[in-house]
């Protein structure tokens, strides 16, 4: 290293040395930001030096891409929910691509009409998408992971939306992930897949990574296939002070998942079974993002970005007409839409490192537009799959909308050592929000009731303070309160009159103004070493909503409105241990989230059983303060162990629990099934899940064979459930303007396995065991 890079650069060496001795020391001051030290947690989106776990007053969760790549998931959506604390996931619409992803009870979705509650990031720039905050898993490059880290509570660093956490993705470089690797696999449900990466870096200091994936099955389910091509690259330069990269992100896919079918279908017809179909979504990325870093003295590190993120999103649903109940009128309809997001933004920020303190202020802009067009189109009858069939209308356009979103923000954070052991750390964000919809469909007498044009803007200003104190090394204590706010979207905004209740995302009405949601969350804990085998953690936390959001179902099939509706609460505790047996590596963890109600209100419901008659003669259901949130099982206790059997062979399996929920449309919780009127229990019942995976790396050649079965025991089970009303019988025909209220599962999958071979570039031919080690 040259004399510029003394003193401080040496401090924070040391911390990362002392946290993971295995990794090699970076070559440079600028580097240091990149490396992928687990032990060092980056505070804010943009990289940075960040400070050691121990200092952190949270539990904070971290996956490396290795960890990801060795359990062989789609997504890390997939990885989340089988290895990290308080992650489950709610099989919406059934694809494996497109899960709600649920973390302390907060949501991260790619539904529209979810109450979105999680923050994600990728390389600083959050892909929250600004039409509904919602969140497409799909086109994350599953390849190009270096890490991910989940941060809990309602952090204000990490921005708009992050009521109960924040997910943050680091992608690869070719100065730190030098060479690569090629795999193709395949198996169940028709599916098949290829991807591959390849890095390295130059001696003028210029660096490169690509990676690709390609991925088809048919599905599992019926008329239910994906298509996903995604692929990545990042070309970077660095020198003694400066780190420069710039990255793309593209991807093109093409899913269908028909969600919820009702669970007499599913006795009837099979496991399989779909209720209408198709329900498809595509979409198309591209996404440019522009980094650097530089230190400015000893002292001082200045990291900017800017990005241009283009997203187009096309949907196709098959589903039952509003008026479906009327003999004689148009059994199904047809709903198309297309959604233009592109988003762009620039951000800077300053750290100030000492021996005791770490400062870091900084300022961002976030902007967007999106346009939004959906045309609805009749068909007389379903076909015999309650496909569209029969004669097919005219078709009608129902939206046309174009919308912007401004978001600026001004943020510090900074991390003082009182004493050796003792760290405080105090946080704050002020967020500026404007949002602005023209209808381009103008309704006849102008803006108005019916009329999506409009403005909003929403301000706020979001602290945090923690304590972290380390009684010895290995035992380290820590309590922490922090706030964080949501602004609503493009499409709450545009959605929020009772009178006019939309059919998501397919149309939109006149709205009163929504409130911002505000999330304020106290969390404490324990955490340590016994030996230098095991890691151990403990966290209890409490999270109040103030005036949150939620999708109000109405009294036609599919539609209804955006609301505030009080307060809600999630609290709960963490508990998660893991060490190292010879051979055996292991992990365990139990979570236990209770998600709740606070405030009394009414939602419109014609499917619970214990609806009433309002003051307006409208059947509705009242919510009261203690109501569990529908989605979100109150236990959950997960296993992960991997035995080295021999040194070329890795055997693993991973074990999942999780206690029952409430379905959606019982809020109330006060559901009951009468066998007449109303079928189905209203909840789900727990399961549990076991699946297995193994590698085999044969000797001196980077050839590697793996293997993977999920849910071994092919257990019928259940991730997620809504009340509804049938529009077919239980063998699934129409039902003629009859029909049932019933619930509507979302069934997992069953036992499937898969099969592949992965040659490794970067791998050492000359030595068996070092071909994976972990």
């Amino acid at each position: 290293m040259q004399k510029t890079l003394q003193p401080k650069l040496i401090l924070v060496a040391i911390l990362a040395a002392y946290a993971i001795p295995q990794l090699a020391f970076a070559e440079n001051k600028a580097e240091e930001i990149e490396l992928g030290k687990i032990e060092v947690v980056g505070v804010t989106p943009l990289s940075s030096l960040g400070v050691p776990i121990d200092q952190v007053p949270s539990n904070v969760q971290v996956a490396k891409g290795k960890d990801i790549q060795d359990q062989h998931g789609l997504s890390i959506a997939d990885y989340m929910t089988q290895n990290m604390a308080g992650v489950n996931i709610n099989e919406a619409q059934n694809n494996p691509y497109q899960p709600d992803v649920n973390f302390r009870g907060f949501t991260a979705s790619p539904l529209v009409g979810t109450p979105q509650g999680l923050s994600v990031y990728q390389d600083g720039v959050r892909i929250n998408e600004p039409f509904g905050d919602t969140v497409n898993w799909d086109l994350i490059p599953q390849n190009a992971i270096s890490s991910i880290a989940l941060m809990p509570g309602s952090n204000p660093l990490f921005g708009l939306n992050t009521l109960g956490g924040a997910v943050s993705v680091q992608t690869k470089s070719g100065e730190h992930n030098p060479g690569g690797g090629a795999q193709v696999s395949g198996g169940s449900w028709g599916r098949r897949a290829i991807e591959g990466e390849y890095g390295g870096k130059l001696d003028n200091g210029v660096s490169y990574f690509f990676a690709g994936n390609k991925f088809k099955e048919d599905g599992w389910r019926d008329s239910s296939p994906s298509d996903v091509l995604q692929g990545f690259g990042k070309l970077g330069w660095s020198n003694d002070k400066t780190d420069v990269d710039i990255s793309f992100t593209g991807a093109d896919t093409d899913l269908t998942g028909n969600g919820y079918t009702p669970q007499s279908m599913l006795q009837n017809l099979g496991y399989k079974s779909v209720n209408t179909k198709p329900d498809n979504t595509k979409n198309k990325l591209g996404f440019l993002n522009a980094k650097v870093s530089t230190w400015l003295s000893n002292e001082l590190l200045l990291t900017t970005n800017a990005y241009y993120r283009k997203n187009r999103t096309s949907t196709y649903n098959g589903d039952l007409n509003a008026n479906w109940a009327t003999v004689g009128d148009n059994e199904g309809v047809i709903n198309q839409s297309h959604i233009d997001q592109k988003g762009y933004g620039l951000g800077a920020q300053l750290t100030w490192v000492t021996d005791t303190n770490q400062l870091t202020a900084g300022a961002s802009a976030d902007l967007a537009r999106i346009s939004f067009d959906q045309t609805s189109q009749l068909f007389s009858t379903f076909d015999a799959a309650r496909g569209v069939g029969g004669v097919l209308d005219a078709v009608s356009t129902d939206v046309s909308l174009k919308g912007r979103s401004r978001t600026w923000s001004l943020f510090a954070t900074d991390t003082y050592n009182v004493t050796p052991k003792l760290a405080l750390t105090a946080s704050g964000r002020y967020n500026n929000t404007h949002i602005n919809n023209d209808d381009l469909l103008k309704p006849i007498g102008g803006a108005g009731t019916g009329s999506l044009t409009g403005s909003d803007t929403y301000n706020r200003f979001n602290p945090a303070v923690g304590l972290t104190y380390s009684f010895v090394p290995e035992l380290n204590v820590y309590a922490g309160y922090n706030e964080g706010n949501r602004a609503p979207s493009i499409i709450e905004t545009g959605c929020a009159d009772p009178a006019v209740p939309c059919n998501l995302p397919n149309a939109m009405a006149g709205d009163p103004q929504l409130k911002q949601v505000v999330a304020k969350t106290f969390e404490g804990g324990v955490r340590g070493k016994l030996g230098d085998t095991t890691k151990w953690n403990a966290s209890i936390y409490r999270a109040t909503n103030s005036n949150d959001l939620q999708f109000i179902a109405a009294n036609t099939s599919g539609s209804g409105f955006f609301q505030n509706v009080g307060d809600t609460r999630r609290q709960g505790i963490d508990l998660g241990v893991s060490g190292v047996a010879g051979d055996f590596r292991w992990s365990a963890g139990y979570s236990y989230i209770k998600a709740t109600y606070e405030t009394t209100f009414d939602i419109a419901s014609d499917v619970n059983s214990s609806n009433h008659l309002d003051a307006n003669s409208n059947n509705v259901i009242t919510v009261n303060p203690g109501d569990n949130i529908p989605g979100i099982p109150r236990h959950q206790f997960k296993l992960r162990g991997e035995w080295r059997a021999m040194p070329t062979w890795v055997i693993g399996a991973s074990a999942v629990f999780f206690s029952d929920q409430y379905a959606r449309g019982n809020e109330n919780n006060q559901h009951q099934a009468d066998g007449v009127t109303y079928f189905g229990s209203g909840k789900v019942g727990g399961y549990g899940v076991l699946n297995l995976d193994t590698r085999y790396t044969l000797s001196n050649t980077g050839w590697q064979l793996f293997a993977k079965v999920n849910n071994v025991f092919d257990r019928n089970y259940y991730t997620s459930a809504m009340l509804g009303t049938n529009g077919f019988d239980a063998n699934g025909a129409f039902a003629n303007g009859t029909g049932s209220n019933e619930t509507f599962l979302a069934p997992g999958a069953p036992r499937a396995g898969w099969i592949g071979m992965r040659y490794d570039f970067s791998k050492p031919k000359a030595s068996v065991t070092s071909t994976d080690v972990d």
